[in-house]
């Protein structure tokens, strides 16, 4: 009971650390007019077409977003989202006892170290250089007596 308790609390930590994940979006076409109200209305700002701006909240057709002119609702076919930068994705549980099973058993391998020497194995399939000639299935079974 107590490592489900534990894996359960890994899962929603998880689940809460997506969850607040900002999204990120910017202008597909040119300067975007950021509104006071969903439906239009009064223009607060007008982001330009570099700038980033974060996702608040997502209606059915609009977004409201906070850029560096302001904030206020911008439709969704004006924008697009952007992909994070690359950079380190890694989670540190270091208090935290992770226990595991498989249904199917089979060899299972965990890296523990990287080893700075390793330069990776090359796997060349080229057999060619062992082929002493060429044959077609046509004549392997003429010669095997099968056809």
């Amino acid at each position: 009971m107590k490592m489900m308790k534990k894996i359960m609390f890994v899962a929603f930590a998880l689940l809460v650390a997506s969850s607040f994940a900002a999204k990120k979006v910017k202008s597909k076409l040119g300067d975007v007019e950021l509104t006071k109200e969903k439906d239009g209305g009064s223009v607060v700002c007008t982001a330009s077409f570099n700038d980033e701006m974060t996702v608040l909240k997502e209606g059915d057709t609009e977004v409201l977003v906070k850029g560096a002119c302001g904030q206020g609702w911008v439709p969704k076919s004006k924008v697009e989202y952007v992909a994070q930068k690359a950079g380190d994705k890694s989670m540190k549980l270091e208090d935290v006892d992770i226990v595991g099973w498989l249904d199917n058993p089979s060899a299972v391998f965990v890296l523990e170290n990287d080893d700075i020497d390793f330069d990776g194995v090359n796997i060349d399939r080229d057999f060619k250089e062992y082929l002493q000639h060429t044959m077609d299935r046509e004549t392997m079974e003429m010669r095997n007596g099968e056809n």
